[in-house]
């Protein structure tokens, strides 16, 4: 399949998968359902190439398949049990207070057709890898890309279980019993956000997988997307502004590295 026809087949089934959640979300009255979504949507794309081209798939393609369904399915799931019988994001619900009555239609272009596009742009190592379906040999660089991939992903799914922990903790213990509000232990005693360092890492993985294929330098869009992102848009800036005058967050902050894990400063 050429590659022209893979974009375009994944960019028309990412816009129907968006659409649908957005629809629901005005049912729900929740924009928040699109972050369930996020990973559900490269499991999507990946098995849909898998199931257009099931006669020709190489075993380079079903390790990727493999890879990318795990980590969807996984934050799918942490992200929906983390969000069970809780009100709408505070990042949702504060667009929802600022754009009023033209939320409907705001939301559907700047956070669902938005994160869609998003995700054609970091799918693009599944989208090289089926272009290369039936070609895509087991050789070093897949296993080493998906070394690295394991890497970011117990990063990320620890760091997400240990907060998770954590903040149940916080919750059981009574009012008049103080403790710390934030997480300073485990993973996040070396870096203040293990989950998106865990991120950044297994795109950078997936995207060294491919490697071995010769012609999809232009996937590393995938990986390079990701990392701003999450280093500069949405992820760390937007979180660590909400706690700019917190005390107890700014000491947190003065000890422990932002990304990369490092040993914590005295």
């Amino acid at each position: 399949m050429d590659l022209s026809d893979i974009v375009f087949i994944g960019g028309f089934a990412v816009w129907l998968y968006m659409s649908a959640f957005y629809v629901l979300s005005l049912f729900k009255r929740d924009a928040s359902l699109v972050d369930i979504g996020w990973g559900l949507g490269f499991v999507l794309l990946v098995w849909l190439f898998r199931l257009l081209q099931s006669d020709s798939v190489s075993a380079g393609f079903n390790v990727i398949a493999l890879l990318v369904s795990i980590w969807g399915i996984r934050l799918a799931a942490h992200i929906y049990m983390r969000s069970a019988g809780q009100d709408e994001d505070w990042r949702y619900r504060s667009m929802r207070q600022r754009w009023g009555p033209n939320f409907w239609w705001r939301s559907y272009v700047q956070i669902f057709l938005l994160q869609g596009l998003l995700m054609i742009v970091i799918a693009a190592p599944i989208l090289a890898a089926a272009h290369h379906i039936d070609s895509f040999d087991a050789d070093i660089w897949l296993w080493l890309g998906a070394a690295v991939w394991l890497l970011g992903f117990l990063f990320e799914a620890i760091g997400d279980w240990q907060l998770g922990r954590f903040i149940k903790e916080k919750k059981a213990r009574r009012a008049e019993v103080k403790g710390p509000r934030f997480m300073t232990s485990g993973l996040w005693r070396y870096t203040r956000h293990p989950n998106y360092f865990g991120e950044v890492t297994l795109w950078w993985g997936l995207f060294v997988a491919l490697l071995g294929l010769g012609d999809i330098w232009w996937a590393i869009i995938s990986p390079v997307t990701i990392t701003f992102l999450l280093l500069r848009i949405s992820g760390i800036t937007m979180l660590e502004q909400k706690y700019a005058d917190d005390p107890e967050f700014q000491a947190f902050k003065n000890t422990t590295s932002a990304f990369f894990p490092l040993p914590p400063k005295k």
